[in-house]
C-alpha cells in the first residue's frame, strides 16, 4: 500500500537559476561574504523597494537589529513593537540593549493599532524612540496611519514575510525610514538563510554595514568600535538573486492558492479568511485561517495531520511569555484573541491542484465546534 505523499507548509520553489548561479560561485572560488552576488542582490532588493541603499544579513533578525542602531537606538530605549509578532521583532530590540513596548494590533488587518500606538506617545514616554511595524503574514501594516501617530519617531517595517506585498500601490519597504527582509527556508523569496536592510539615508546605511562587518577599519585588524559578524555570504545570495528573478511568478502563485482557500471557506461560520484591508495587496505568503476558538485551531491541525498534511498556529501573544511578560504594554485584547485562532494552510508556490484539493477536502470535511456565527 503506497503511503499518502506528505504536504508541507512551505517550502522552497527552486526552479529557477539557483543551481547555475550556485556552481559559479564555486567555479569562482568566491563563497565568502564580499562576492558579487551579494552585491547584486543588494541593487535588486534597492530598485524593488525603491530605496537608495540595501545592505545584506546573515538572517532577519540581525537585519531588525542593524535597523534599530541605524535609527540611533541605544540602550535604555523603548521600542515600540506589535505584541502579536514572531519573536524576533522583539528579540532585536533586546540585542540592541533597548527595552520593547508591547503594543496591541487591530482586527481588522491583524498589525499595529496605530490609535493604540498615538496613546501610548500621548503618555509621553520620552524613553519610545522608534516603531516597528510588522507585515503579518506577508499582510502590509497601514503605515500612513502608524505614521501619522508616530509623531516623528523612525518607523522599522519588518516586512520578514511580506516580499511582493503592495502598500497603496507600492512594494512594501519604502514606507519607514527602515525596511528589513528575511530571506528564510519558508519565505517566498528565500537564500536558505539571510536578511536585508533597506534605506534612503547614506550616513546610516554607511554605519549598518560597517557594524555588519565587524566594525573593523581599513585592511588592517583596527576596529572602532564593538561590531558584529552579519554579512550574508555570496552562496546565499546567488540563490536569492535567482529567486528573486521569479518573485512574480511565486507571488501570483501563491495568490491563486489563497484564492482558492478563499472560495473553499467563504460560506463557513467556523472559519474565517485573513483581512484584506483596502490599503494593501498581500503577498499571500502563508495562508492563514481563523477558527473560532483555539481548540478548533488544534482540532483542523490534527485533522490535517491525519491526511498528512502540515497545518501551523502562527504567532501567539508575546506579553505572557517569560521572556517577554515584564516588558510595558497597551494592550486591547486582540493579540490575545488571536493567539491559537490563526491556523496556516500549505502555501508554497510549486503546490500542486491536486495537493490543493486534498486541503480543501480535509477542510470541507472538517467542522469547528462554533457553528452558531464567523469567528
Amino acid at each position: 500500500m503506497t503511503k499518502t505523499k506528505p504536504i508541507p507548509l512551505s517550502i522552497p520553489d527552486l526552479r529557477g537559476r539557483e543551481a547555475e548561479y550556485l556552481a559559479q560561485c564555486v567555479e569562482d572560488n568566491w563563497v565568502s561574504s564580499a562576492g558579487p552576488f551579494v552585491s547584486e542582490f543588494e541593487i535588486r532588493m534597492a530598485a524593488l523597494t525603491g530605496r537608495r541603499r540595501a545592505v545584506a544579513t546573515v538572517n532577519g533578525t540581525a537585519a531588525i537589529h542593524l535597523a534599530l542602531l541605524g535609527a540611533g537606538i541605544e540602550p535604555g530605549d523603548r521600542v515600540i513593537v506589535p505584541d502579536w509578532t514572531f519573536a524576533a521583532s522583539t528579540n532585536a530590540i533586546y540585542h540592541a540593549g533597548a527595552e520593547p513596548f508591547l503594543v496591541d494590533v487591530t482586527h481588522d488587518s491583524w498589525t499595529l493599532d496605530a490609535d493604540l500606538v498615538a496613546d501610548t506617545l500621548r503618555a509621553k514616554d520620552h524613553r519610545v524612540k522608534a516603531i516597528i511595524a510588522v507585515h503579518a503574514l506577508g499582510l502590509p501594516a497601514d503605515i500612513d496611519a502608524i505614521r501619522e501617530a508616530a509623531n516623528g519617531l523612525p518607523i522599522i517595517e519588518d516586512a520578514a514575510g511580506a516580499i511582493g506585498a503592495h502598500y497603496k500601490g507600492k512594494h512594501v519597504g519604502k514606507g519607514g525610514a527602515f525596511a528589513t527582509f528575511s530571506f528564510n527556508g519558508n519565505k517566498t523569496v528565500t537564500a536558505g538563510g539571510g536578511g536585508m536592510v533597506v534605506c534612503d539615508d547614506e550616513d546610516a546605511a554607511i554605519k549598518i554595514r560597517h557594524l555588519s562587518t565587524q566594525a573593523r577599519v581599513g585592511e588592517r585588524y583596527t576596529h572602532d568600535q564593538v561590531g558584529f559578524n552579519y554579512r550574508m555570504t555570496n552562496l546565499n545570495a546567488a540563490v536569492g538573486l535567482a529567486q528573486l528573478e521569479r518573485l512574480d511568478e511565486m507571488v501570483t502563485a501563491k495568490r491563486a492558492i489563497a484564492s482558492r482557500y478563499d472560495t473553499a471557506i467563504s460560506n463557513r461560520a467556523d472559519l474565517a479568511a485573513m483581512p484584506r484591508p483596502e490599503w494593501a495587496e498581500s503577498s499571500c505568503w502563508l495562508y492563514s485561517v481563523m477558527t473560532a476558538t483555539p481548540e478548533d485551531g488544534a482540532s483542523l491541525i490534527k485533522a490535517m495531520k491525519n491526511e498528512h498534511i502540515e497545518a501551523r498556529e502562527f504567532w501567539r501573544s508575546l506579553a505572557d511569555q517569560a521572556p517577554f511578560s515584564q516588558a510595558p504594554k497597551l494592550l486591547s485584547g486582540v493579540s490575545a484573541s488571536l493567539t491559537g485562532r490563526i491556523i496556516s494552510l500549505p502555501s508554497s508556490s510549486h503546490l500542486s491542484e491536486d495537493d490543493r484539493s486534498r486541503v480543501i477536502d480535509v477542510i470541507k470535511n472538517w467542522r469547528g465546534n462554533d457553528m452558531g456565527s464567523a469567528p
